[in-house]
């Protein structure tokens, strides 16, 4: 299907299971014929927005997301390392569990070129400037360092250190940056794929607390405890871009199984999850989407919160 939009797409953040998701996600963007003219990712959207948009295909990644293991991107510290860093050194100079070498690593592995500039369409990373305590958006310079940084979550991993400062998992301020993309590169659609937790009633929380890497289960209550502004807890919704642009905001929330860190078993599962789900989702609407989105696609009616200044105002 042919069509004259211009379509720009936003990947949350969301642990090892988003890496999963977005990769599915984007199995469906492909398979559906939709074009990609700029992106931005979050977190684990960072990094499979990364491998896109560097011209990395399906099939390479789809192989090496096969058999991936946590060790790929998760080198911890031994449980002697760690007293010993505490109790010897008092922590002086301990930032994180792991260090980011290998997951920069096996970034590197899976890019097919090296810097922001010769990606095949603008993409761009969000992360948290320690320095600064803000936001932090990328489009320039290398890549793999830089998607690495935006899904440093901190105290499982030390903050990434770039041009002398340091940064960590963007999904501390903002899971899915829709103002990145939306009012910079003339597009007629922004689909955003939100896979961040979601988290249920007070017991479910004493459960979780008794599971292995119940910290986790803390850190991540604390992360994801505001709410975005475009979640409406639809499987499908549809927005008015709130930055004044005109832009169509598209927003998939797809229910998918929780996968617990840095366990891969069930990516599988879950890819194929959240690729179905898009698939039907989106066919119905491919025409307008592709022909006419700012007229043609239906608008959500409700309270929309500006990402920018919270206030609410009525689409």
């Amino acid at each position: 299907m042919s069509g004259s939009a211009r379509i720009g797409i936003v990947l949350s953040s969301g642990g090892i299971r988003g890496v999963y998701a977005h990769t599915g996600f984007m199995q469906a963007i492909q398979g559906l014929g939709i074009p990609v003219h700029a992106s931005v990712g979050c977190s684990a959207g960072a990094l499979v927005g990364g491998f896109f948009a560097s011209g990395t295909s399906m099939e390479s990644w789809s192989k090496s997301l096969a058999v991936v293991d946590s060790q790929s991107f998760w080198t911890p510290d031994s449980v002697l390392q760690f007293f010993w860093q505490m109790a010897a050194h008092k922590g002086r100079g301990y930032t994180g569990l792991s260090d980011t070498s290998a997951a920069t690593q096996f970034t590197l592995e899976n890019l097919s070129v090296n810097t922001f500039e010769e990606c095949i369409y603008p993409f761009q990373t969000l992360a948290v400037n320690l320095t600064t305590g803000k936001k932090e958006i990328f489009s320039e310079g290398e890549l793999a360092p830089r998607m690495v940084a935006s899904a440093a979550m901190p105290i499982l991993y030390e903050p990434k250190k770039i041009k002398g400062q340091y940064y960590c998992d963007g999904a501390l301020i903002d899971f899915a940056p829709t103002d990145a993309i939306c009012c910079k590169y003339d597009l007629d659609v922004v689909i955003v794929h939100h896979v961040s937790q979601v988290f249920g009633v007070e017991k479910d929380l004493n459960e979780a607390l008794k599971d292995s890497w119940a910290m986790l289960e803390i850190i991540n209550r604390l992360l994801f405890r505001v709410k975005p502004w475009y979640l409406t807890g639809q499987p499908l919704s549809f927005h008015r871009c709130p930055c004044g642009c005109g832009s169509v905001v598209i927003v998939i929330e797809p229910e998918l199984t929780q996968m617990r860190w840095p366990v891969t078993e069930g990516g599988d599962a879950v890819l194929i999850s959240a690729r179905e789900q898009v698939e039907s989702l989106l066919t119905p609407y491919m025409e307008k989407l592709m022909e006419d989105p700012r007229e043609g696609l239906p608008l959500f009616k409700g309270a929309v919160r500006h990402p920018a200044t919270g206030c609410g105002h009525n689409q």
